[in-house]
């Protein structure tokens, strides 16, 4: 979960209008942890919820989303209902928590597993107003990839890239366990992506595998230690 969100949000502030609308209506930097606890909840509710719950909470997303317009900085409108955006936001999360599932994961899935994976991951985008969304991982790799020309690293995602890689609201005491989530979600980033972020470097490339399995482990250990039933992915 915090190696495949991070890797999400990073990825997901390469499209200059998504990243325009996160920065004029999100509390990102004030309010990073309740933001991420809330994409927490309505994972969890849309995963292992019950359908009224999760419609519920949908419903409540969808509003959310209408109120949410502006114009980024190079004057283009942009709307969060907008189905092209929600699409980009889909794929960017389908994809970094099914890499980081696979390669953090205590049980990786097998081919079929990742296809339905996909396809049940696309139930909830068109839910929230997606119009055309993947359902296999060949599709969504494919989805990624034609989304290509529209992405770059605006100055609101490289500072977004700063703030949650270099200079996260935490005591010095959870920086070094959080040093291995970030370094872990650089390494699961595709190289292009890197790039145009202004990530990575040997340390992270050295450390961000191992890293990355380790602080997942020792997550996955504390959290089965607190909670007998949680169940160990």
């Amino acid at each position: 979960m915090w190696v495949g969100g991070l890797r999400a949000l990073l990825l997901q502030s390469l499209h200059p209008l998504t990243m325009a609308g996160v920065a004029g209506h999100s509390g990102y930097r004030g309010d990073p942890w309740g933001r991420l606890e809330r994409t927490s909840t309505f994972l969890a509710y849309t995963t292992f919820g019950t359908s009224d719950d999760a419609q519920a909470l949908v419903d409540r997303i969808k509003a959310v989303h209408e109120r949410v317009q502006g114009k980024a900085p190079d004057g283009r409108h942009y709307r969060a209902s907008d189905p092209h955006l929600l699409t980009w936001v889909h794929i960017a999360e389908a994809d970094s928590f099914l890499a980081a599932h696979q390669r953090y994961g205590k049980r990786p899935l097998s081919p079929s597993q990742a296809d339905e994976y996909v396809a049940q991951e696309s139930k909830v985008a068109l839910a929230l107003g997606a119009i055309d969304v993947p359902t296999t991982t060949a599709e969504l790799a494919e989805y990624l990839e034609s989304y290509r020309p529209e992405l770059e690293a605006t100055e609101a995602a490289r500072d977004t890239a700063r703030f949650l890689l270099r200079e996260p609201p935490l005591p010095w005491a959870a920086r070094g366990p959080y040093s291995l989530i970030a370094a872990g979600a650089i390494e699961l980033l595709p190289a292009w992506a890197r790039n145009e972020l202004g990530v990575g470097n040997r340390w992270t490339h050295a450390v961000g595998g191992p890293g990355g399995a380790l602080a997942t482990k020792s997550i996955r250990w504390g959290l089965s230690a607190a909670l007998p039933d949680y169940p160990s992915l």
